[in-house]
């Protein structure tokens, strides 16, 4: 088996991380051939994955555990709060997990932000991925963050082929 690696995004809202999460997938997918997993941590249980009304709804509702599958797709619905080790298992194969959130999650962080940084996030970041808008010089930047531009999807999956940890 491959080694299998992981690694977090965090950031405000608005400020890239999804839309840098899905560029870094799809080219570790089309381009580097890899079997990739997404993790998204929902605080505000916001995320809408089925409509008031279908059947999938209506299982889910109920509060069981429902996996529901067809030809294309398998949708797992969970009630209980899993740690990273069971959504781990529950994806069984892939070889790089991204995860959206979670910063007290023990993995290596890329920090994402745009027109500003809070400074706040220093103590969860690794790397701090910003583009054009951020003046890094207005902020004391600890030493040990690499830099990366968040509009360089090679530079940010060179990063995470370094520094991932392994799961």
């Amino acid at each position: 088996m491959n080694k299998r690696i992981a690694v977090a995004f965090t950031g405000p809202s608005n400020s890239g991380k999804t839309t840098l999460i899905l560029k870094v997938a799809r080219k570790l997918i089309h381009e580097h051939g890899k079997e990739v997993a997404i993790i998204k941590h929902d605080p505000k249980d916001k995320a809408r994955f089925d409509v008031e009304g279908k059947d999938s709804y209506k299982f889910a509702d109920t509060g069981a555990e429902v996996i529901v599958t067809s030809p294309n797709r398998t949708t797992y619905f969970s009630h209980r709060h899993n740690e990273l080790d069971e959504m781990i298992r529950i994806f069984d194969k892939f070889d790089i997990l991204l995860v959206e959130g979670l910063k007290n999650l023990p993995l290596p962080r890329i920090s994402v932000f745009r027109n500003s940084v809070d400074e706040s996030y220093f103590n969860y970041m690794n790397a701090l991925a910003v583009d054009n808008s951020v003046d890094i010089l207005n902020y004391n930047i600890p030493k040990d963050v690499d830099m990366l531009d968040l509009n360089n999807v090679d530079e940010v999956i060179e990063w995470i082929y370094k520094n991932a940890k392994e799961v």
